[in-house]
């Protein structure tokens, strides 16, 4: 399974980073059954976060048809006015840096991905109202940073506060940290338990908070 991790301009570090490494060191544990790669919809390039002077780059473009796992960060930034409401605010506050990345190819090609059969598409943080915003995923049940639930509900998802969601093929995490958590229930649903707790000992992290799942199948173990 190839996991695309998605930069967008003014996204937040640690939403890319904590996940990146819990699969990463997933694919160590369970040799070719997962890899992992930085991407934009734009394709290679530096992508400057929403934290000062701080980059990545991306290493190739995001391809729904290749990527087994996509996964949209947050932005970090100030929260400015009417963020709680899903204002924009300045330039650089939170909810203009999600709004910015609707005007890129991204909601197209989150779009593919939500189409395209057996793809997961993960989220952390202020994430999930990205394709939120872009209206992929009305009646959808998803979660995001606490201040942003009403903003969340405001476009016809269900936002669900907890810190993982589980709705089948698109699976959310809550608050920043939460990045950890969701990369380690996704090592756990697709590759097993087994890989999930060797990943979680090895970082010394116990995980926490609510995991809320959709009623009906989800997907079995890859």
């Amino acid at each position: 399974m190839l996991c695309q991790i998605v930069l967008f301009d003014g996204f937040d570090p640690l939403d890319v980073i904590a996940p990146y490494e819990v699969l990463f060191a997933g694919s160590m544990a369970a040799p070719g059954q997962l890899s992992v790669e930085l991407v934009s919809a734009e394709g290679p390039r530096k992508v400057p976060s929403g934290a000062g002077l701080l980059t990545l780059r991306a290493t190739g473009r995001l391809d729904p048809r290749r990527a087994g796992l996509v996964l949209v960060p947050g932005a970090v930034g100030p929260l400015g006015a009417g963020a709680d409401a899903g204002g924009p605010g300045g330039e650089d506050t939170v909810p203009a840096l999600l709004a910015r990345s609707l005007s890129t190819g991204l909601p197209a090609l989150l779009k593919e991905a939500l189409e395209q059969p057996g793809t997961i598409v993960a989220t952390v943080c202020g994430g999930s109202l990205v394709p939120a915003m872009a209206g992929l995923i009305e009646g959808r049940h998803v979660t995001t940073n606490h201040l942003g639930l009403d903003a969340l509900a405001a476009t016809g998802a269900v936002a669900v506060d907890a810190r993982i969601v589980d709705d089948g093929d698109l699976v959310s995490g809550a608050g920043v940290t939460s990045g950890l958590d969701l990369g380690l229930y996704l090592l756990e649903r697709e590759l097993g338990p087994r890989i999930a707790h060797a990943v979680e000992r090895l970082f010394a992290h116990e995980r926490r908070g609510t995991v809320w799942r959709a009623t009906g199948p989800v997907p079995a173990a890859f």
